[in-house]
């Protein structure tokens, strides 16, 4: 048997955990797969590939799989990114906040589904709302035996103390800190660092597209599709034809926090030269997501018409999932926007060890898919 060779390219999200965890998680899904399903499904360990990748294997002998791994490292820019001062993220987050409700298409946006903008908004709410009514009750209860501006600067102070630990618990910060960096990348000028670090990206998977692969794709999750946009253009200008095995693959992709705002012209144009070009995307978008855009076609925002082969899927994690354990998931909003990386109760054809370790084709994995009812 010849085998079936796959390589993948994966852009991961807004995530300062970098490589290690990714690589941990991958690990250990790989080893429920194969628990699940008896097939003998294993990762390697990780190697360095470059300055900015690293590369490892996940192989199913038996079946005579072996997808080659190559995990695009920009978790140092996410981690230069990451506002640590509270106060600072307070003043990024009003400037970022204020682009927002001055430059977004609510129309638009809330035609793709209202889950996303709660997700959007919450976080500055609860960041207000949690310490101000602690703060109240603080200074209510010290009142009673301290002067007024005593009581007021104990309640404010414990307000803050005693509402981060329940902010961080709900994510708060981090969704703050993702929406701020969304936000200038999207009305801002390109960032330096982010564009050379794309570029890099391109020339690495341009220079993969003509080897002995029976399948390439770029695979990317939650922030990494929006980055999917630019990297895509840098693709096509380096290969105007991408070979037919080749597919862009998003999960839980957030493509309109940019694109539906007015003053993104440049993702706009990036968006409309995807929309021209002829080559596979396939989403997988789960509407219980409330940090992804299930079932939208970005290009469809500034093109009409677009050219690409999409498919756009729900991974129907009900499905594959026993209800204890998917109602436990349901109810943990930040964990639902990670179940495409992990394989539930029963293996789905789309799941990401099915994906990795299968000796058939994306096409293939979503008509077995689309037969389960």
């Amino acid at each position: 048997m010849a085998g079936f060779k796959r390589k993948v390219f994966y852009v991961g999200g807004f995530d300062p955990r970098g490589v290690r965890f990714y690589h941990a998680l991958a690990a250990e899904q790989v080893a429920r797969y194969a628990a699940l399903t008896g097939a003998p499904a294993t990762v390697s360990t990780r190697r360095n590939a470059g300055p900015h990748r690293t590369d490892w294997t996940i192989a199913d002998d038996a079946a005579g799989v072996t997808t080659e791994y190559s995990f695009l490292r920009w978790d140092d820019i996410v981690r230069t990114a990451w506002i640590r001062n509270p106060l600072t993220l307070g003043v990024r987050a009003f400037r970022a906040y204020r682009a927002y409700l001055q430059h977004l298409d609510f129309e638009t946006g809330k035609k793709f589904g209202k889950g996303p903008l709660v997700t959007l908004f919450y976080p500055p709410i609860v960041s207000l709302l949690f310490p101000l009514l602690l703060a109240a009750l603080i200074c209510g209860v010290a009142a009673i035996w301290l002067p007024g501006w005593i009581a007021a600067l104990i309640g404010l102070v414990g307000g803050v103390l005693l509402a981060a630990p329940l902010l961080t618990r709900i994510h708060a910060p981090w969704l703050l800190r993702f929406f701020v960096f969304n936000s200038e990348l999207g009305g801002g000028e390109a960032d330096p660092a982010i564009e050379a670090r794309l570029d890099a990206f391109a020339d690495e998977i341009a220079g993969a597209l003509d080897g002995a692969w029976d399948e390439i794709l770029l695979l990317t999750h939650s922030n990494g599709s929006i980055l999917a946009v630019p990297l895509m253009v840098r693709l096509l200008a380096r290969r105007p034809t991408l070979p037919p095995h080749f597919a862009l693959v998003t999960m839980g992709h957030c493509i309109p926090l940019v694109a539906c705002r007015r003053d993104a012209r440049r993702f706009h144009d990036q968006l409309r030269t995807l929309a021209r070009a002829d080559f596979h995307w396939v989403d997988i978008g789960s509407p219980p997501d409330g940090a992804a855009y299930h079932g939208v076609n970005p290009m469809a925002i500034v093109a009409p018409d677009p050219r690409p082969r999409m498919a756009l899927l729900s991974p129907r994690f009900h499905l594959f999932y026993n209800p204890d354990t998917y109602h436990k998931g349901y109810a943990n909003k930040y964990e639902v926007h990670f179940d495409y990386l992990r394989i539930g109760d029963r293996a789905s054809p789309i799941d990401f060890p099915s994906l990795m370790t299968t000796a058939r084709p994306i096409d293939a994995s979503i008509a077995a898919f689309r037969t389960i009812a």
